[in-house]
């Protein structure tokens, strides 16, 4: 994606304020995404799994639609994109999303947001099945590997899974390997569709939460109270942790490009494991760093590409270099 040329401000309008700075805005959303998997824990000390998934989707839509708004965004027209977008909420809202709400019941927030950190892996893994552009080299295989490696450690795969909740941590990775399901859905039905990054977005961020608004009810019932510390992690999760997180890495992606805006997944895990420790004193064992550095690195394999190296260019004969130099009055 490229960024738009910068708009020209008329005398009679006021000039807009120049952006923050790109490196501000990507370690604003590292810190949001990092904290999100604690607001999920405090959240689900108050409500039911369910209903923090919806009140978060409903909080992420209400500022995205603010956005789109304010950007004169046009919806999408067709029952074929919003037929596209429905599956999309799914694998990408409505499914981890509700997964994470009910893993943390039983694991701690350093795992979960460990568990996330393992999606590039089975991105890596789906697109060499479902994307035929997407060719396997000895690095990414070998990044594969190592990540793989990397989550045996952090679950203590030698001490038996000793201590473990499986069912939470199975709910945990699934969560992750949700969202490339998801991704490779898009890329499949969605791209090159004409409606802008924004719309599709905040039209996939509604049709989520339409979803849990009609499962929210059958599994769940209306909370006798309000406690105030787990409704403000909700509207947090999902004003700060969904709408507006969408609209700063909009922006990076915009601006710097989707290699450099991807990144922040590397930094997710760091602060989730700082935020778990430090604000909800959850115990760490050595294995868990440890494992969780093995991850990140066998993920960053996996997303690098081999360079190609650029043809050189033979110079240019100086006759055609003199008129070229004539016929352009360089």
């Amino acid at each position: 994606m490229s960024a738009p040329p910068a708009p020209t401000s008329s005398p009679a309008g006021p000039a807009r304020l120049p952006a923050p700075d790109w490196r501000l805005r990507f370690a604003a959303l590292s810190l949001i995404w990092g904290f999100s998997f604690l607001l999920i824990k405090v959240g689900t000390d108050g409500y039911a799994p369910f209903q923090v998934t919806l009140g978060r989707l409903l909080s992420g839509t209400a500022v995205l639609a603010v956005a789109m708004a304010v950007k004169r965004e046009r919806l999408p027209r067709t029952a074929r994109t919003w037929g596209h977008l429905a599956v999309a909420a799914f694998f990408l809202n409505a499914l981890p999303f509700s997964l994470f709400a009910y893993a943390e019941l039983t694991i701690p927030s350093t795992l979960a947001g460990i568990c996330n950190a393992t999606s590039p892996l089975w991105g890596m893994a789906l697109s060499l099945v479902a994307l035929s552009e997407d060719r396997p080299t000895r690095r990414r295989v070998a990044g594969l590997g190592l990540g793989f490696l990397g989550v045996l450690t952090v679950l203590g795969a030698w001490q038996g899974f000793s201590g473990l909740d499986f069912t939470g941590t199975a709910m945990a990775l699934l969560a992750s390997l949700s969202y490339p399901v998801g991704w490779i859905y898009v890329r499949r039905t969605l791209a090159g569709g004409g409606s802008s990054t924004l719309a599709l977005t905040g039209s996939q961020l509604f049709l989520g939460t339409v979803q849990l608004a009609v499962v929210t009810p059958l599994f769940t019932s209306a909370p006798a109270g309000f406690p105030l510390l787990p409704t403000l992690a909700v509207v947090a999760l999902g004003a700060l942790g969904t709408g507006l997180a969408v609209l700063l890495q909009y922006g990076l992606v915009t601006e710097v490009g989707p290699t450099t805006a991807q990144m922040v997944t590397y930094f997710i895990p760091v602060i989730a494991t700082a935020a778990g420790v430090t604000v909800l004193g959850e115990q760490l064992s050595w294995n868990t760093p440890v494992g969780a550095l093995v991850v990140l690195a066998g993920a960053a394999l996996t997303q690098s590409r081999p360079r190609t190296p650029r043809p050189a260019t033979p110079p240019e004969p100086a006759p055609v270099r003199r008129r070229l130099s004539r016929s352009s009055g360089a």
